[in-house]
């Protein structure tokens, strides 16, 4: 057994059925592994770690790790997530979801966790397609694809899931594949490890249900395609619009360091109980200075 498979082996529950669920050529074992290498990077405990996820493909890694972990209704993960660190903000939450669980019947809970800035780590698994339900049209299936829903080509405009967690208000925002691994372990260690709301979107391929229905003779043939798609953020910021059509931009986005929900509402909590003394602690009604909340948790807790 090399030692990436020691690695990976000592993070998941020995006693599920494995080979996993994943199809042959699906990515999402890859973003399990780099999930497990950027936890195990971080020296975190297995305690220190929860990890929820919602409902689909993407929903079955919390079902392998061996992290708390908390497998809920579709749609909902984040907002089990923004209970569990605001009940426990020490714990490392990660919030597990695909492209259709996410945007779709999730959308509303995505764009408010990223304007609440809650400390969570969101993995975004986007694969283009709702995979474990049908092959249906999800919210990021490109124009012109065809799905199950959109057997002569999708009509509707997909979401950009980078533009839509930036203007929200995440603090970090990242996109990667898994045809990169290393990069992507690098992104989800970073949204880990930073405070208030992280996102990194996963691109990952599904040959089963995206594939065979858009000419991908085989799960080789998407990773091909993936690898010649994603270029840095920084090159694809000097092509032209026609070449922009024809890549997909990976790195870094959005970098913050704006302390959580959770951290603002300690600040707060603190300041009620300790009236009218901590008075003068509570946060500004219309916005935060980071610097100056630090200082006062730092107050608090002393």
């Amino acid at each position: 057994m090399s030692d990436v498979t020691q690695l990976i082996h000592q993070y998941l529950r020995h006693n599920k059925k494995f080979p996993h669920v994943f199809c042959p050529g699906c990515g999402h074992g890859i973003a399990l592994g780099s999930l497990i290498r950027a936890v195990h990077g971080l020296s975190l405990s297995k305690d220190e770690v929860v990890v929820v996820a919602g409902i689909g493909c993407s929903g079955r890694i919390a079902v392998y790790v061996d992290f708390n972990t908390v497998h809920t209704t579709h749609g909902r993960a984040l907002t089990f997530a923004t209970g569990i660190k605001m009940a426990s903000p020490k714990l490392k939450v990660i919030c597990i979801m695909g492209d259709g669980d996410a945007l779709a019947i999730g959308g509303n809970h995505l764009i408010h966790a990223a304007r609440r800035n809650i400390g969570i780590a969101a993995l975004v698994l986007n694969n283009n397609i709702y995979g474990m339900t049908g092959g249906q049209t999800s919210p990021t299936t490109p124009g012109g694809a065809r799905t199950a829903t959109s057997p002569y080509g999708a009509l509707e405009k997909p979401f950009d899931l980078v533009d839509l967690a930036r203007a929200a208000g995440a603090n970090y925002v990242a996109r990667g594949t898994v045809f990169q691994a290393h990069l992507l372990d690098r992104l989800i260690s970073s949204a880990i490890e930073r405070p208030g709301f992280n996102l990194v979107e996963v691109l990952t391929p599904c040959h089963t249900q995206y594939g065979r229905k858009n000419k991908f003779k085989n799960p080789v043939d998407m990773y091909q395609a993936l690898k010649h798609a994603a270029v840095p953020r920084e090159a694809w910021e000097h092509f032209s619009e026609a070449e922009r059509k024809e890549r997909i931009p990976v790195g870094v986005f959005v970098e913050r360091d704006e302390p959580g929900l959770e951290e603002r509402y300690r600040v707060m909590q603190a300041a009620l109980l300790a009236r009218p003394k901590a008075r003068e602690a509570l946060p500004e009604p219309n916005g935060h200075d980071p610097a100056s909340t630090k200082a006062k948790l730092e107050g608090v807790e002393s």
